[in-house]
């Protein structure tokens, strides 16, 4: 089952990667209303590319996880389902982000939360996993511009 599950998030990151870069190229469909900044990039081009990383390292990462855990190392075991939380919040920002929804910075404030949870975490590992350093790192660039967003 392990191999389905890598495939699948391989697939999903790779799904989300062509809709990051087709958001930063333009937003077909959307037009130039008020998801769109006046140079014809995505208003929140920064919080969606941060995002995007954070969500495709939060998958390397808990694939990572899995693998241990598989594998019976219970040293992640408390990361695992935090990172499993951080997927679908940085992937719903995203999708609020290219719409300019307007619960965006409601929503940003409760991701920032997730991801610094997830990042305190990470960090606890590390030094001996680059899955976890990534993901660590990812999320603290993803909390920056969460905060930057919230703070306008």
């Amino acid at each position: 089952m392990l191999p389905t599950m890598h495939a699948e998030l391989t697939r999903r990151t790779l799904a989300l990667g062509v809709a990051v870069a087709a958001a930063g190229a333009s937003l077909p469909g959307v037009g130039t209303g008020s998801a769109m900044a006046a140079d014809g990039d995505p208003k929140h081009k920064a919080l969606i590319l941060a995002a995007s990383a954070c969500l495709t390292a939060a998958e390397v990462c808990h694939a990572h996880c899995l693998r241990l855990l598989g594998a019976g190392d219970t040293s992640l075991k408390i990361c695992a389902p935090l990172v499993s939380a951080t997927i679908p919040v940085c992937e719903a920002l995203v999708r609020l982000a290219v719409l300019d929804h307007g619960r965006l910075k409601e929503f940003a404030k409760a991701c920032a939360d997730v991801c610094a949870d997830c990042e305190t975490e990470c960090r606890k590992h590390e030094s001996h996993h680059a899955e976890c350093k990534a993901c660590a790192e990812a999320c603290a660039v993803c909390i920056r511009e969460c905060k930057r967003l919230t703070a306008a």
